[in-house]
């Protein structure tokens, strides 16, 4: 929902050691800002997406399903979070899972805990990501009156969306979601939309923009790319055997082959560049200034020679945590594996945990570990090898830890250059 783009570079990092007061945590006196998505809900869905990337957490995290994050948990969350922010707003994003499944009496307490909290002068902002399906007058009602800012996952027209965004019973759910969407409207609620593109979506990038701008009247497009490893559910990101990765454009580094290594969903590297130049082709045609696309405004931004209002494609990453319903917290909302597990705000306050060495060295490793054909190429500077949890191709000269990715990214720059270039002019 909000992305941060910028790396930890902005905000000095020193060693913290937490203090106690009785058994809780006391804020370190550095602070800064940063991101946190929390589970509240862990997994636990009420439908169940082929391409979910976080389902399989039930069982990984060895999580029972109905799980929450409880009161006393979710006050001490909320307590830590204000304390370690020094910005003028502090940012509260509720994901999943689906959160609506929480009820709104959950959202009740949330509101009403931030506020026993918030310092004064500061100015506390709430959004929550939803499948849709479960929206409803009284819940938008809600999240008009506290002004929460929604996301919606929608994958375009009927035919596209129901492919893969189904029901635990395998039904379509294309209609409940445009129910929730007529009633974020009638509500006048602020939305924004957000559309996995996988493989079969990727073929029309037209109708799943031009669905998006006219049919749902998104004025803040985010486009995500599916892209998962087979052995994804087992093995954590940057975890892969070195010897397992396969060349850049070979069979195994595209989808539906036997020798694959992602899932028969995932978008094809190609596929990936020919749907983005495809609606960035129309986005700046009809509705530069009018509609936001996460992934075009951020290459406008960049071209000015700013910095990325993404982290995928930001020089250093590491300012967007993750946090479970069990209070333990992870360097990344993909990096929710054992391996990249931080800690817990039980013994350790998740302002320490944020700006702790070991997430500066996570963020500052998206920028040292690129391969050399990255460093080299003419895009590095918009792109800096996207998201670390891509790297798992080699580079034509055989170097592992090459984005998947890569000729996609390759295209679609290749192509919007000189376009993105006179927008950056227009817009400086």
């Amino acid at each position: 929902m909000h992305d941060l783009g910028n790396g930890l570079a902005e905000h000095p990092v020193s060693f913290f050691k937490t203090r106690t007061v009785g058994l809780e945590p006391v804020a370190p006196e550095r602070k800064g800002r940063f991101h946190a998505m929390a589970k509240a809900i862990g997994s636990t869905c009420n439908i169940d997406c082929t391409y979910c990337y976080y389902l399989h957490k039930e069982h990984l995290l060895k999580q029972h399903r109905g799980r929450h994050m409880e009161t006393t948990m979710l006050e001490r969350y909320i307590r830590q979070y204000i304390e370690a922010q020094n910005g003028d707003e502090v940012i509260f994003s509720w994901q999943g899972g689906e959160p609506t499944m929480l009820g709104i009496e959950f959202f009740r307490d949330i509101v009403t805990i931030q506020k026993r909290f918030a310092p004064e002068g500061r100015r506390i902002s709430n959004d929550l990501q939803t499948n849709g399906t479960l929206l409803n007058d009284e819940w938008c009602a809600f999240l008009k009156e506290h002004n929460f800012l929604v996301g919606i996952s929608i994958d375009g027209p009927r035919e596209l969306h129901d492919a893969f965004r189904v029901d635990r019973k395998g039904e379509p759910t294309f209609d409940k979601v445009m129910r929730g969407v007529a009633l974020l409207k009638k509500h006048g609620v602020k939305f924004n939309t957000l559309t996995v593109v996988n493989r079969l979506n990727a073929k029309r990038p037209l109708d799943v923009y031009r669905f998006l701008r006219n049919e749902i009247g998104s004025a803040y497009i985010q486009f995500i790319p599916c892209v998962e490893p087979k052995d994804f559910h087992s093995v954590a990101p940057q975890k892969w055997a070195v010897d397992t990765m396969p060349l850049l454009g070979s069979s195994a580094a595209k989808p539906g082959n036997p020798d694959s290594v992602v899932t028969d969903w995932s978008v094809d590297p190609d596929d990936w560049g020919y749907f983005l130049s495809r609606a960035f082709d129309e986005w700046y045609k009809k509705d530069v200034g009018r509609v936001l696309v996460n992934l075009f405004e951020t290459a406008v931004v960049q071209a000015m020679g700013r910095p990325a209002q993404t982290c995928i494609t930001a020089e250093f990453c590491g300012k967007a945590l993750a946090i479970e319903h069990d209070g333990e917290v992870y360097s990344c909302d993909h990096y929710v594996y054992p391996e990249w597990s931080l800690g817990n705000i039980r013994t350790t306050h998740i302002g320490e945990m944020a700006f702790s060495t070991r997430q500066q060295s996570f963020g500052y490793a998206k920028r040292d570990t690129l391969p050399a054909w990255c460093k080299q190429c003419k895009h590095l500077k918009l792109c800096w090898g996207e998201c670390p949890k891509n790297r798992f191709v080699r580079s034509p000269d055989g170097e592992a830890g090459l984005n998947y990715l890569c000729s996609g990214i390759r295209r679609f720059h290749d192509h919007a250059g000189p376009m993105l270039r006179l927008v950056a002019r227009q817009s400086g």
